[in-house]
């Protein structure tokens, strides 16, 4: 029995680990960047006054579903962001087996674990637009009211929203001092080392930004008990334009997620798959 769990063990990781898988993992990780440009765009027509448009991930695969041969494109980003998620989860179950610091290791295999939950949910919001459905909404909302109705639940919800911040300030940080450098076999060009390092920076604080904003929303529905105000991307944008000097503020912040969208594509050739 222990022989057989072994053994289907060992044949999941080496699929996980196969050459398909990391080439779709870049795949995934090059679609995650023109994610991030699509919604830098769509942030930038909101700030500009285009309130109708949706500006998150579900906008941007929306957008994407329209242009020619979008759909076919679309699916083609599911493979790539479903690659992702083996290549986390392979990481996350085995790796860093390098890693002699056990704090360390652990936190990366988190770390790991969190961002196959990420591209899982970016996959399945994905494939539901390539299909047709349109990718949905309110989710969140639906989720926060459930929770918000629990006893305790604006204290569950508060901590979720501040966690959420921290997370946020987190990716700040880590952008501020390169913290994704380590992950990565640079090109030895100097030039191009620049090019990676300040897109990754300027792109990491813009999306540490934007996740601390959306914390920032989570907290005051739960303080107001009120769970409409605790949505995504798109309302958290939204809520920014929407204050004095928002509309250059979130001008600002687009260009930071299309920073981070080209580093993405740099992180797609130099990560360490």
């Amino acid at each position: 029995m222990t022989s057989a769990a072994e053994s289907t063990s060992r044949s999941a990781r080496q699929a996980a680990n196969s050459r398909a898988v990391k080439i779709g993992a870049r795949l995934g990780i090059g679609a995650y960047g023109v994610t991030h440009i699509l919604i830098a765009v769509l942030a930038l027509q909101v700030a500009f006054g285009n309130r109708g448009e949706r500006a998150d991930q579900t906008g941007a695969f929306q957008d994407l579903a329209q242009q020619p041969f979008g759909r076919v494109l679309l699916w083609v980003v599911v493979i790539g962001f479903v690659a992702v998620v083996l290549w986390r989860l392979e990481q996350a179950i085995w790796g860093f087996t390098y890693e002699s610091d056990r704090t360390k290791k652990l936190r990366n295999r988190v770390t790991s674990a969190g961002n196959a939950v990420v591209f899982a949910v970016l996959a399945a919001l994905a494939a539901m637009t390539a299909a047709g459905s349109g990718g949905g909404g309110g989710g969140g909302q639906g989720a926060t009211a459930g929770v918000l109705g629990l006893p305790g639940g604006q204290l569950i919800v508060g901590a979720v929203g501040i966690g959420i911040v921290v997370v946020g300030a987190v990716k700040i940080v880590e952008g501020g001092q390169k913290k994704f450098l380590e992950d990565m076999s640079l090109p030895a060009s100097t030039a191009q080392r620049a090019t990676v390092e300040r897109t990754g920076q300027v792109g990491s604080v813009a999306k540490g930004i934007t996740i601390a904003l959306i914390g920032v929303l989570v907290v005051i529905a739960a303080v107001r008990f009120r769970p409409e105000e605790a949505s995504g991307l798109d309302v958290a944008l939204k809520t920014l334009a929407a204050q004095p000097f928002g509309p250059y503020l979130l001008a600002v912040i687009a260009i930071g997620l299309a920073a981070y969208g080209v580093f993405c594509f740099f992180d797609a050739r130099y990560h360490r798959v």
